[in-house]
């Protein structure tokens, strides 16, 4: 899959292409449908399938401050994209000069002039140009003078209703990891980097790798997770391994710091300083508790680790 930065590193020679359009946060079940379709219309017409995908998101620039947690970093969102067979993912940077654009500047600028589009593929509830003005209506008027058609796709539904990216992180955010884990159609994934901690973890028989989070990162609620710890995510050199992930303030020794720390079940030979590594959110297996000393903390430790060997064992 090619991965263009901006609209200056799509080829001029672009051919005529099917575009599907979005945010695609997390890429969850919803927007596989629609990156499907684009997909299938690609192969159906013989044409290159182009994903237009926006960073930072749109509503750090259109509302300073607003910037919603985040279900997936741009790399992981490519990669994901790719494994839905897409031939090309531009990354569009979002701007404020981007975001004045009319909807008619936007369809001229974007869509025709680079991709050439034969054909859009939208969720029903897309919304684009100066102050969203554009709806998906407008869009089918403007493709059709610019001879490309559209297709809005309905909002595919689950369980708890309709997916979004809204509803999935408010599942994080409640640390429902398991109710996230069925929308988007795999783990949660929070990715940083891994530092320097307390080392409070070795004295207990417990290292842990202590992450410094990718910025807005959608990091689940407070608690004890059964997780995978991935190192060199998205590389030839991918590695995972089975771990019990704390989130927290470790309130039984009086910290405030809310850190996310994950044990590498079984290992304690792992150089991961100032690796960037991946963490996957299988269950969660508590909430946060404060202990009355260090005999009853690392006992519950034991307990945490015995269900998240369970829990991995299961294939949940």
């Amino acid at each position: 899959m090619q991965r263009w930065q901006g609209l200056e590193d799509v080829p001029l020679d672009q051919p005529r292409s099917v575009v599907a359009l979005g945010i695609f946060d997390g890429v969850h079940r919803g927007h596989r449908a629609i990156v499907g379709k684009a997909v299938e219309h690609a192969h159906a017409v013989g044409a290159p399938s182009v994903v237009i995908t926006f960073d930072p998101h749109p509503s750090d620039v259109v509302r300073p401050g607003t910037h919603p947690a985040l279900l997936s970093t741009i790399d992981q969102r490519c990669h994901l994209l790719a494994e839905l067979g897409v031939d090309a993912v531009c990354v569009l940077p979002f701007t404020r000069s981007l975001a004045s654009l009319t909807p008619q500047a936007f369809v001229d600028q974007v869509i025709i002039e680079r991709f050439h589009a034969l054909a859009v593929v939208v969720g029903a509830n897309f919304r684009f140009g100066h102050r969203a003005a554009g709806d998906t209506e407008l869009l089918e008027e403007l493709g059709a003078l610019a001879d490309f058609v559209v297709d809005a796709e309905p909002l595919v539904a689950g369980v708890g209703g309709a997916w979004s990216s809204t509803y999935i992180r408010g599942l994080v955010g409640a640390g429902d990891v398991a109710s996230a884990r069925a929308s988007l159609g795999r783990s949660h994934r929070v990715e940083g980097t891994v530092v320097h901690g307390d080392a409070r973890g070795r004295e207990l028989g417990y290292p842990t790798a202590n992450l410094t989070t990718t910025p807005h990162s959608a990091v689940p609620a407070d608690g004890v997770y059964a997780a995978s710890l991935i190192v060199a995510p998205y590389t030839a050199h991918e590695t995972s391994y089975p771990a019990a992930v704390s989130i927290g303030t470790n309130p039984t020794f009086g910290s405030r710091e809310r850190r996310v720390e994950a044990y590498v079940l079984d290992r304690d030979d792992l150089a991961l300083y100032g690796a960037h590594v991946a963490i996957d959110f299988v269950a969660r297996i508590r909430g946060q508790a404060t202990f009355d000393g260090i005999d009853a903390l690392v006992a519950r430790m034991a307990i945490d680790v015995e269900e998240t060997r369970g829990i991995l064992a299961s294939g949940i």
